[in-house]
C-alpha cells in the first residue's frame, strides 16, 4: 500500500466490503482491504482503499451499486 491511498467505503461486515470490492474490481479499479475490526470484542469497521486518481470514480461507482 502506497502512503497515499484513500479510504473510500468502510462497514462493520466483510462480507460487504467484498462486494463493493468486486464491483470497483468489475470497473478496472484496483483497492484493497484493511480490516480493523476486533475479533474479540466485535468492534470496528473493515476499510476499502483505492489510489488517489480513483477516488471520484469509485465512490460513483459505489453510490451506484448501493442504489
Amino acid at each position: 500500500m502506497q502512503p497515499n491511498w484513500v479510504n473510500v467505503y468502510s462497514a462493520d461486515q466483510m462480507y460487504k466490503v467484498l462486494l463493493i470490492k468486486e464491483v470497483l474490481s468489475e470497473n478496472d479499479i484496483e483497492s484493497f482491504i484493511i480490516n480493523k475490526r476486533d475479533s474479540i470484542y466485535s468492534f470496528g469497521d473493515i476499510e476499502l482503499y483505492v489510489k488517489p486518481e480513483d477516488v471520484i470514480k469509485s465512490l460513483f461507482v459505489i453510490k451506484k451499486s448501493e442504489v
